[in-house]
Formats: structure tokens, sequence, C-alpha cells
């Protein structure tokens, strides 16, 4: 009875150091990450913070989150309002400007006076205009 007990503790413990371990992981890769994404951080800057991220990875990542924390923040937030900026435009671009119907028969008719068209194709293009 007391090596399942035993094996139970061990386990347990040995989950609590697999559950730090890979939450140090994730905050190593996202102070990596934030540092090489940074476009405002000199090349010196960078390969000062990666020297420090490589060769002491526990003590660099907190000196880092302290000293560049709340910044990180901020360029995550500029990062994703600038991607839902270009969503949204590419968005607009991809559906165009829908045009009021009597612009759309002015525009048929601009082709049907050029002799783009002819007038069965006007017709055409003024009954969708008018749906």
């Amino acid at each position: 009875m007391d090596s399942i007990t035993t094996n139970f503790w061990d386990i347990l413990l040995w989950s609590f150091w697999f559950f730090i371990w890979i939450s140090a992981l994730m905050v190593w890769f996202r102070c990596l990450f934030d540092m090489f994404g940074d476009g405002t951080l000199s090349g010196w800057g960078k390969a000062g913070w990666a020297i420090l991220l490589v060769f002491l990875p526990w003590i660099g990542a907190i000196i880092y989150l302290i000293a560049r924390g709340r910044s990180m923040a901020d360029r995550q937030m500029a990062m994703i309002a600038d991607r839902e900026a270009a969503q949204q435009k590419y968005i607009q671009q991809a559906a165009g400007t829908s045009a009021s119907p009597a612009s759309q028969i002015a525009d048929a008719k601009v082709l049907l006076d050029s002799g783009a068209i002819n007038q069965t194709e006007f017709e055409s293009l003024k009954a969708k205009a008018m749906v």
C-alpha cells in the first residue's frame, strides 16, 4: 500500500515539474518572438537580448519581462490593430463598391453609346440593375 502512495506523489510531483517546464518554454518563446518582431529594437539590442536568452534562459526571460513586459503588450495590441485594419481594407477591396442602380444603368448606357455592347446586352444589364 505504501508504494502506491509514493507512486501517486511521484506522479504528482512529476506533473508539477512538467507544467513548470512547459510554462517556462512558453514564456521563453514569447520573449524570443517579441524580441525579433520588434522593429524599434536595434540589431545590437536584439543580439544582446538573444545572448542573454540563450545562455541564461530562465533569468534572461525574467529580466526581459521586467524590462520590456509593458511594451510587449503594446506591440501585440498594435500588431492586432494593424492586421484588423488590413483585413478590413482587403474585404472592402474584394467586395468592391456597390453602385446604385441608376449609376449601373448610366454605365451601361455609356457602353451602349460607345458600341462596346449592343441593345440586347444593354437591356440585360438594365434588368440586372433593377433587381
